[in-house]
């Protein structure tokens, strides 16, 4: 028996075959891989996902949905079932109780939550061994912008300096019940090597980003006015009158680095 979807929740369970598996395939989970899934819904993911990795963990809120994950598991694989607000799981906590050192995340992420679950798994990324995500595809769209381009901002960048951001293909809304009014994409996140990591204070480069994407028609002279001069700005070869959507990641990182010395 299916489950009604709630909207309290931003259910949208995904139900047809040939997007349930090329997701899978794009995981690609084998046996003793540590897979940790998000929202699992109706376990439309989570048994084909089972039957490859053996053992496997779901961190469901919808208690309505726990009993019937659990029952259609238990033929297939070991479940273990969190009921908890994602936002709220340690996931560098729950890589060491299951005995790994990197998990392997996925999920179909609830539209209106879908930011602040990529946020809260990059705070986590050392436990991360890659994360496959399906989100809205404007969302997934803003992840993988470049400079220049009409949707780079905030998320892109701090994204970006995080982890390996590749979009992978869209998935039309009649892949789901019931059907969203958007498309949606799946994206695999793949976290950075401490070496290729930005060398730059988490604050300071929350702090610099937030503030020039803030008014995106203004310049950085006008958006980072008390946190950094014109002379420092232009110091660091970087034009106080361009705007935010023109500067790279890195040119974010430089102008985070002399915030932090400064302070």
């Amino acid at each position: 028996m299916n489950a009604r979807p709630k909207k309290s929740f931003g259910q949208h369970f995904l139900h047809e075959k040939r997007y349930i598996e090329r997701i899978v395939s794009s995981i690609s989970p084998r046996d003793g891989d540590v897979v940790v899934e998000i929202g699992p819904g109706e376990g439309a993911l989570t048994m084909p996902l089972l039957a490859a990795a053996k053992r496997m963990t779901a961190i469901e809120l919808d208690t309505d949905l726990i009993p019937g994950l659990r029952e259609r598991a238990a033929a297939v694989g070991e479940l273990t079932v969190i009921h908890a607000d994602v936002l709220k799981v340690d996931f560098t906590a729950l890589a060491r109780d299951l005995g790994v050192d990197k998990l392997r995340i996925a999920g179909n992420l609830p539209y209106y939550i879908s930011s602040p679950i990529l946020f809260h798994c990059v705070e986590h990324a050392p436990a991360i061994a890659d994360m496959h995500f399906m989100l809205q595809k404007e969302v997934v769209d803003r992840m993988a912008a470049e400079p220049g381009s009409k949707v780079y901002g905030r998320l892109s960048v701090m994204l970006q300096l995080a982890c390996k951001v590749v979009p992978l293909f869209n998935v039309p809304p009649g892949a789901f019940r019931p059907p969203p009014k958007v498309d949606s994409a799946v994206v695999r996140l793949v976290p950075l090597a401490p070496e290729q990591l930005p060398r730059v204070d988490g604050d300071a480069i929350y702090k610099v980003v937030k503030a020039a994407f803030a008014q995106r028609r203004k310049t950085l002279s006008n958006t980072l006015k008390g946190l950094i001069d014109e002379p420092t700005i232009r110091s660091l070869d970087i034009d106080p009158k361009a705007r935010a959507e023109t500067l790279s990641p890195s040119d974010f990182v430089r102008l985070a680095q002399t915030l932090a010395r400064d302070d």
